[in-house]
């Protein structure tokens, strides 16, 4: 076996103290469940009039799913990698608007306060987030930085007992419901090795924190996608996360729970075009038979069956591999394991479901070509995940790199 594919050999810290056991994993399912059906007939509506649906977080109130790996003494459900990867596949079957609002608020909205807040940080955060009173985000693309976020021009100074933040941020997820997002940005005026990004958890309230809901997109109508702008934001000095200059530190590690997610979405968008496929392939008539008789029909089901096995499979291996990490907070080599296991699962669970999407178009026919029907709602909406959260250019970068060793990095 070569190096590459050898298991990392760090000794577990038992980091996760909450016992998260069989029966809690049955009832966060069932809860999950109970969400995606009472969430379905609304999202129906408003993803046909292209509008955001308030329900998606309401719902996920009402049925305490708003903190799934949230630690239970923080409020949340203490669910590990593997059980949230799997609801969030379900959850995208509804679409993948509604699942975005979960990445934003739990897979890197409160991941990386858990992981890297203080305990003050997360009594004042996590709580809050767990019940609805506290919307969370992500701010780290820039309208000039996306594939490299040390190009980004948000700014920041000290002054006193708070920091001062300038810059706009865009294409954020929750980025107009948020009252907390995790932001990154420079310090003012600092050039070479001092020019070292930090991590802010930013309370958006009040007059200097500007946002507006971008509505020019394909798809994901239901979820909100934003931009916004800080002038001279005021953030308090107790609400840097991490260390200064450890940011783009944070941010890559929040992006391998970002990775996990938008793979396990796109086996949700997956599976309920399978689901959709079937019974359309049972009941719809052509040239006297179901058109499930057709064996060029047949071709295109198995081709999406096979894109669901594949892509299941390798979630829950960068799942395993992303719990083991976070267990063992300060191993490099269990890290360096999860981000390529997580790579490899984004990259290819991405590109499955756009062609899987595609199959099931084909086989609606002219139906396909329309929202009325769940296919083609599924195609809009996936094409991005071969873009947010790392395009496919970074993820394959990052496989070959692992292969190759890092003196072959393309950036050095």
């Amino acid at each position: 076996m070569s190096s590459t594919a050898a298991s990392p050999t760090c000794c577990s810290t038992n980091a996760c103290t909450d016992t998260f056991t069989p029966e809690d994993r049955a009832r966060l399912q069932a809860d999950v469940e109970a969400y995606c059906q009472e969430l379905r007939p609304i999202e129906e509506i408003c993803y046909l009039e292209h509008k955001f649906n308030p329900a998606i977080a309401e719902l996920a109130n009402k049925h305490r799913i708003l903190g799934m790996p949230v630690p239970k003494k923080y409020g949340g459900r203490g669910a590990d990698s593997i059980t949230y990867a799997r609801a969030l596949s379900r959850i995208n079957r509804e679409g993948s608007g509604p699942r975005t609002f979960f990445s934003g608020q739990t897979s890197i909205g409160q991941y990386p306060v858990m992981r890297y807040g203080t305990e003050d940080q997360k009594q004042r955060y996590l709580p809050a987030s767990c019940v609805g009173k506290c919307t969370m985000a992500f701010g780290l693309t820039e309208p000039d930085a996306g594939s490299n976020p040390l190009e980004g021009t948000t700014t920041y100074r000290r002054e006193g007992d708070k920091f001062l933040i300038n810059g706009v941020k865009y294409l954020i997820s929750n980025g107009t419901l948020a009252d907390a997002i995790v932001l990154f940005a420079f310090p003012e005026g600092a050039t070479g090795a001092a020019r070292r990004m930090s991590a802010f958890i930013v309370d958006t309230a009040g007059d200097t924190f500007e946002k507006e809901q971008l509505h020019a997109k394909p798809g994901m109508f239901t979820c909100d996608t934003a931009m916004f702008q800080m002038t001279e934001h005021p953030v308090r000095a107790d609400n840097l996360l991490g260390k200064e200059g450890e940011g783009f530190r944070i941010a890559m590690h929040t992006l391998v729970s970002g990775r996990l997610s938008v793979a396990s979405g796109c086996l949700g968008s997956i599976e309920d075009c399978l689901t959709e496929c079937i019974e359309y392939c049972r009941t719809r008539k052509q040239h006297g038979k179901e058109i499930g008789k057709h064996q060029l029909v047949q071709d295109h089901l198995a081709k999406i069956e096979m894109a669901r096995a594949t892509s299941e499979a390798m979630i829950e291996r960068a799942a395993l591999a992303k719990q083991a990490s976070d267990e063992n907070p300060g191993c490099a080599e269990r890290y360096a394991d999860a981000d390529f296991k997580v790579a490899q699962a984004k990259f290819f669970a991405s590109n499955a479901a756009w062609e899987a999407c595609d199959h099931a178009v084909q086989i609606f026919g002219g139906r396909g070509w329309s929202e009325l029907y769940r296919p083609f709602r599924h195609l809009q909406d996936v094409r991005v995940c071969r873009i947010y959260e790392g395009t496919d250019e970074i993820m394959k970068m990052k496989i070959a790199v692992k292969l190759l060793g890092k003196d072959y990095e393309a950036f050095r």
